[in-house]
Formats: C-alpha cells, structure tokens, sequence
C-alpha cells in the first residue's frame, strides 16, 4: 500500500497514527493510519484483506507513491472458513500438548516476537518498563496493550526497594524540583511546518503594513439584545459578531476591489464575490477555511456556514477541497483575551481584518465622556497594491457599517 494522490498541491504527507497495530488482521476499506497533509488530516484505507505490515513509522514523511504498508492476503480472519491458519484451532489432547516432542508455538520467533504494539510501548516507555520483561500474549508474542497495562500494574509490587538497601531511601518533595532543567525535543507537525513556512514567506515576499482604528459596537450589541430571541426562534442558531463583521466587510470589499485582490505574478487578479476565510483554533494549529459569497448570504446563513466549518476544523474533519481559496481573511484574537495585534496575511490574499477584545472604555462623543464598549480593529494589508489610503478608507467603512448597522441591514 503506497501513499496515493492526495490534491495537486500536496507532494508530502506525514503518517501521523496507526490505528491498526502491527501484524493485526485487517478488512478491506478498514481505516489503517492517518496522514496529515499540509491543510488536512486524512484516513487511509486497506486495499485489501488479510495481515497488516508496517513499512512506515509514526512520524515519517512520505513523499506521494512511497510505501506505507503491506497486506498478506495469504491470511485470513481468525473466524474464517477457508482460513490456511498457522496453527490448527482444534485444542491439542493433553498428552500431546505436554509430550516433550512437541515444541510450543511460542518458541517459533518471528518478526512480532517481543515487540510492543504502538500503544504497549507508550505504556511501557512512560513506566520505564523494558519490553525484554514483558511476556507477549497477542499473536506471534507481540506484547499488546493489555500486557503493557498489566506490566505497570505489577511494577510496584516487584520493585519496591528497602530503604536502606541498594537505593535511597525516598524523600518528601522539596522546593527544588521546581529548578528542573530537563529538556523535551518534540518533531513539529505536518501542519505547524506548513504554517511556519507560509509565515516566513508572507513576511518575506510582501510589503506587510497594519493601520489600526477602534469602532464603538454599543449599537450592535443593542441590535443583537433587542433580536437575539426572534433570531434564534426563526433560525435556530445565534446572531453572533463575526456575521456581522463579515457581512460588513463582504460589502466594503465588493465596492474596493484592490483590497479583494491579489498579485499573481506581474498581473493583478480581481474578483466580484467575497470569500471571506475565518480563523479557527485548533489543536494542530490555526486553520483558514472560506465561507464563499459572504456578500450574497443573509446572517444566518454565515452563522451557520461558520459553525459547520469550526466542527469540522476541532474534529479533523475539513476536506482540502473546504480548506481552498479566500479573498479576505478575519481573524478574531479577542476570544483569547488579546487587545490588539498586528496580523499576518493570510497569502495568496493581500489583507486580513484583525477582531480583538471588547472593552467598556471611556469615549469622547458629543463633547461628553461616555462609557462604550469599544473594540481595537487592525488591517494588514499588503503595500505592493494597497495604498495608505486605501487600507485606512477601506477600515474607517467597515467602523462606519458596525457603528449604525442599518445601514448593513438596508445596503446602504
């Protein structure tokens, strides 16, 4: 079983897990392992029936066509009829099980012999356990998890030293353990590599510039108090923030076009839509997905559309086909608790609306010092076809829009 066709972009993968242990009996179309792309994590099924072989191991990259697994269809299920098993499944008479002729099937080594699956030796390794002293009872003595689990659970009992006597006695925890000076090296995954890199080259191959402006949402916030309950009772989802700030910038960026743009080698390529890309946290990395036409949904249908997209982006279930394109990205730092930040662009797009925390501050409005919750916007945009005056316009509308929202409402 080699590594298949992915997508066009997609040279490399990473074998991040086996979900089947090595030497274990498995179905056609059966999930095997998982590979994680550059954008996606992704299962791979048997192309066959019959004895999983490891090649690969957790951990390696695998160029596209490179050898993953092997499959000896020679072996049947264990509750096969026209199974050639290696030993017959009739019980031997015990006489001839005990004749000193008859060598047990343990003493054949194979390949399995001694090994622990994936899941066995974590255990062990985290016990500090030697495979060496663990008696293997899954097939060909493969030491399975059950064993490792076993294993630990009798550590204590066999190793448990006389003070005194060939160790130190143990001693009360002190506040020197907390001047520990151990180090971890962990390989970076598939995805943070790829974001790393598209950081770097985003920094590099752009004239990156963030202009800043703050925007009073007490009306927005009024809107969605004083509507949240019909909104939910017609639609069964909640009216939240980033719907409108979407559909907001989704307008201003159909009336500026150079914003909804980018640069494709000496030529400028425009678009008459606005996909805009929502930043999703997830635990392999921040991830970009679009919601397409944000300018021709309604609310709801952006709510929705961001909502399945975050399910799917926290449970690893994104496709690479729902991971492409974007002309516009939207970035929300203010769930962590950030108050301003200058955002990297999400290339090949050439700007991203950076969202932050909502602050009650004191505000000068009418020649009086009120209390509004305010809100720190950010536009990094890049220079090479965006001017100063372009990026600070294109943001003072997107204020202007959330600060009387009717005029989102009406498009005007």
């Amino acid at each position: 079983m080699k590594v298949p066709v992915i997508g066009e972009s997609i040279a490399e993968v990473t074998l991040s897990q086996w979900l089947k242990e090595n030497g274990e009996y498995v179905a056609l179309d059966e999930p095997i392992c998982e590979f994680e792309s550059d954008k996606a994590t992704l299962e791979f099924p048997a192309e066959a029936s019959g004895k999983l072989i490891y090649v690969a191991a957790e951990g390696d990259d695998l160029e596209i066509g490179a050898l993953v697994a092997k499959i000896d269809t020679s072996v049947q299920a264990e509750n096969g009829a026209s199974a050639p098993a290696p030993a017959p499944e009739k019980e031997a008479p015990k006489e001839e099980a005990a004749a000193p002729s008859s060598p047990a099937p343990t003493a054949e080594k194979t390949y399995a012999s001694g090994t622990p699956s994936p899941a066995a030796a974590k255990i062990l390794k985290e016990n500090d356990i030697a495979p060496a002293a663990v008696s293997g009872t899954g097939r060909d003595g493969r030491i399975t998890k059950n064993d490792a689990v076993q294993a630990a659970a009798n550590k204590p009992a066999t190793a448990d030293p006389a003070p005194g006597i060939g160790a130190p006695a143990p001693t009360p925890p002190s506040p020197a353990v907390a001047f520990s000076r151990n180090e971890t090296r962990k390989k970076m995954s598939r995805m943070r590599r790829t974001i790393a890199t598209r950081l770097v080259q985003a920094k590099n191959e752009t004239a990156m510039l963030t202009t800043f402006n703050e925007v009073d949402l007490k009306a927005v916030m009024a809107l969605r108090k004083k509507y949240q309950e019909k909104f939910v009772e017609k639609y069964g989802i909640k009216l939240g923030f980033m719907s409108l700030f979407a559909k907001a910038c989704a307008k201003v960026l159909i009336e500026m076009p150079d914003v909804n743009a980018f640069i494709d080698g000496n030529e400028v390529v425009y678009h008459d839509y606005a996909d805009i890309s929502i930043a999703i946290s997830t635990d392999n990395g921040l991830v970009v997905p679009p919601v397409h036409n944000v300018e021709s949904l309604n609310f709801a249908e952006v709510e929705y559309k961001i909502k399945e997209l975050a399910g799917k982006a926290r449970n690893g279930k994104l496709t690479l086909e729902e991971m492409q394109g974007g002309t516009f990205t939207i970035t929300n730092g203010g769930i962590f608790g950030s108050l301003n930040s200058t955002p990297i662009i999400n290339r090949p797009q050439s700007a991203i609306l950076g969202m932050h925390g909502i602050q009650n501050r004191p505000v000068a409005i009418d020649g009086e010092v009120v209390i509004r919750p305010m809100m720190y916007l950010a536009l990094s945009y890049d220079h090479r076809i965006i001017d100063g005056k372009t990026s600070v316009t294109f943001l003072v509308k997107v204020k202007e829009l959330l600060e009387d929202p009717v005029k989102l409402l009406l498009d005007l």
